[in-house]
């Protein structure tokens, strides 16, 4: 039979690459690290390592492998937590959420779980959706709620299950006396005006660069705030113009002389999704308040 502890030790191996860097996260030596894996690989019957020049990596059937040991970590995680929950969630639950979904989504669950789940306590935790996925997978956190937007595949990591909560519309911000601004916009007609973007290197502005280049021309970014409000009071200023999801407008509200109009020439969405490790009673409780 298969050692979980050992089982643990691949997943580590399979998402660090070193047997160094699982010694370090897992508080072991190195030697011991490679006895352990060497014992699992004896255990497996199958090779699960092979030489790449002076380092190791996994076989096919030790990614196989990977993909087992987190389904049965998983399942061990959630056997041990429903045996101290019984039936009744209770406990902590921590929460890693960006901040237009805490205030949309999480922060009304997190009221309705007092009066209707008193023993369970939910922590929440500000994180971008990077962020919030590494933490569960580092398993920092019990629930991840992240978003994607369609333009950019996203790969979700492996042993994760995940639920949709939504999709919206991505709108464009501009000022309430632009010349496009009477009804849907074609993209194309902003080619030339400045553009407010996410920081360098988020998938905000990311979006902007793909969508922009759908409709056939460079975005000539002037400004970049993460911050949505921040973006709209910019817009507000005349600042330039930007693209920001429909939710905005009930979670920071549109300032006066600002107006949210649909883009014609390309669908651009964001959806926002949870995604849990191991499905336990109060884990369960918060994902059921939280809808979708």
């Amino acid at each position: 039979m298969l050692d979980p502890t050992r089982l643990r030790l691949l997943v580590e191996f399979a998402e660090h690459g070193t047997m160094t860097a699982v010694a370090e996260v897992c508080g072991m030596t190195s030697s011991a690290v490679s006895q352990q894996l060497a014992t699992l690989e004896r255990e497996a019957k199958v090779p699960l390592f092979e030489r790449a020049g002076r380092r190791v990596r996994l076989t096919a059937e030790g990614r196989r492998l990977v993909g087992h040991a987190h389904t049965v970590l998983n399942a061990l995680d959630a056997a041990e937590e429903d045996l101290r929950s019984a039936a009744t969630p209770r406990g902590p639950v921590r929460v890693a959420c960006f901040a237009t979904a805490a205030v949309h989504r999480l922060l009304p669950a997190v009221a309705a779980a007092r009066s209707r789940h008193p023993e369970l306590r939910v922590s929440v935790h500000e994180l971008e959706p990077q962020e919030a996925v590494e933490a569960l997978r580092d398993r920092r956190c019990d629930l991840a709620i992240i978003f994607t937007y369609n333009l950019i595949p996203e790969d979700f990591p492996p042993g994760v299950s995940l639920r949709l909560l939504g999709a919206e519309p991505i709108l464009i911000a501009l000022p309430s006396g632009h010349r496009a601004a009477t009804g849907e916009v074609d993209l194309r007609l902003l080619a030339g005006e400045p553009w407010i973007a996410g920081t360098h290197g988020t998938t905000d502005h990311e979006m902007l660069d793909r969508a922009c280049a759908l409709a056939g021309f460079r975005p000539d970014v002037i400004h970049t705030a993460d911050d949505y409000a921040l973006v709209l009071r910019m817009v507000h200023e005349g600042l330039g113009v930007g693209l920001v999801p429909e939710v905005v407008a009930a979670v920071v509200g549109v300032p006066e002389g600002v107006v949210l109009r649909p883009i014609s020439t390309i669908a651009i969405t964001r959806s926002t999704y949870a995604l849990v490790r191991t499905a336990t009673p109060a884990v369960g409780a918060v994902l059921g308040l939280l809808g979708g």
